[in-house]
């Protein structure tokens, strides 16, 4: 067992914000059991603040409290448990995927480890994947896991089902980035939209998924690329990352994207988490085109579409979790594109916190001034 380790609580969901002032995530000092069975013990070297962290913060995500908070992330294995040496070394650099794939179940062996169902259950329960939780609190608690990794430490204890072995020399910060903004939004754009050279292509909402969404159209040769977002500064990041235009989200936006690209975009991807902005981004697809969608609204918000228009118009309206990815084939490509300066991943990078930062980090981020902070451990 490891004592003392620092690691951020959520011990309430829903809190006002800022959260500078109702401090919904304190800094405790826990145990950690030692890995069991395909599991690894590893030293966090870097974590990224994400909206899918926010909405569990907000309430919006329902999870299981206490909790350590924090799924997108890279470190170092300290100590491999039973069975999982046979993959993993002490000294490895990991990327740590957020849905650990057991491998077995029919959506894994039909190569969609994102629709993993015993990932699912252990998610939704706190859990790893093996089973049952790690963390051990002073008054007797067993705080749960977040997303099977809790980033948000100085250890973890994760499934070897959720890492991926990267170069040794990756930055931290880079690495962790791969774990969920580069893998959801380029693997949107490259796997679920399938962008081709030539196309045109929007992107609704220009957080660090979108961006990466953004930057994978790029690469794949999108012939006019439209950034859209609340946000002018965003807007003016997305510019310099390769968009060819830029659009003030709002009412106007769908008119604007429409005029832009002719009619309507080939490809539109949506990483805003609404139910609203989904409709606009279905409404600036053109005839024959894709609608893809990766935000995570609450459970009980509704989309309203024109129905014909999937018939009679042929258009297709796709959901992607994990940007449809295969981590353990994806990440490495994805690292590879980024070495080749196709994926610029640390034009991502807002800005550098430590663990005590991160209810004020969190303000930040809900507030729009940044992209991806990154926890440096």
């Amino acid at each position: 067992m490891i004592r003392g380790v620092r690691a951020s609580v959520l011990d309430t969901m829903g809190l006002p914000a800022p959260y500078a002032d109702s401090r919904p995530l304190r800094t405790a000092e826990l145990d950690l059991d030692p890995p069991g069975p395909g599991e690894l013990l590893v030293r966090v070297g870097a974590a990224g603040l994400c909206h899918s962290d926010l909405s569990v913060i907000e309430g919006r995500r329902p999870r299981p409290v206490p909790m350590v908070l924090g799924h997108e992330a890279a470190g170092e294995v300290v100590e491999t448990g039973p069975g999982a040496e046979r993959e993993f070394a002490a000294g490895d650099r990991v990327v740590l995927s957020f849905v650990p794939a057991c491998g077995g179940c029919p959506p894994c062996l039909a190569g969609r480890p994102a629709l993993c169902e015993p990932g699912a259950r252990a998610n939704g329960a706190g859990a790893l994947l093996g089973g049952g939780r790690r963390w051990r609190g002073a008054d007797g608690e067993r705080p749960a896991h977040h997303l099977g990794v809790s980033a948000f430490a100085e250890h973890i204890v994760v499934s070897a089902r959720s890492a991926v072995k990267v170069d040794a020399d990756l930055p931290f910060d880079v690495a962790a980035l791969f774990g969920c903004a580069v893998l959801t939004g380029a693997g949107a754009v490259l796997h679920s939209a399938r962008v081709e050279p030539g196309e045109r292509v929007a992107v609704f909402g220009l957080g660090g998924v979108g961006l990466a969404a953004l930057m994978a159209a790029r690469a794949a040769g999108a012939a006019v690329l439209v950034a859209v977002d609340l946000v002018d500064a965003k807007r003016a990041t997305a510019l310099r990352l390769g968009a060819t235009h830029e659009v003030p989200g709002g009412e106007d936006a769908v008119a604007a994207v429409r005029e832009l690209t002719s009619g309507g975009a080939d490809k539109v991807i949506d990483t805003t988490g609404s139910e609203h902005v989904l409709a606009q981004a279905y409404q600036a697809t053109r005839p024959g085109g894709t609608t893809v969608t990766v935000g995570l609204p609450p459970a009980d918000r509704m989309l309203s579409i024109p129905a014909l228009g999937l018939v009679a118009e042929e258009r297709t309206l796709r959901g992607s979790y994990l940007g449809s990815c295969v981590p353990r084939r994806d990440v490495p490509r994805f690292v590879a594109m980024y070495r080749a300066g196709l994926l610029p991943v640390p034009e991502l990078i807002s800005g550098r916190i430590g663990l005590d930062e991160l209810n004020t980090g969190f303000d930040r981020l809900a507030g729009g001034a940044a992209v991806r902070q990154v926890v440096v451990l």
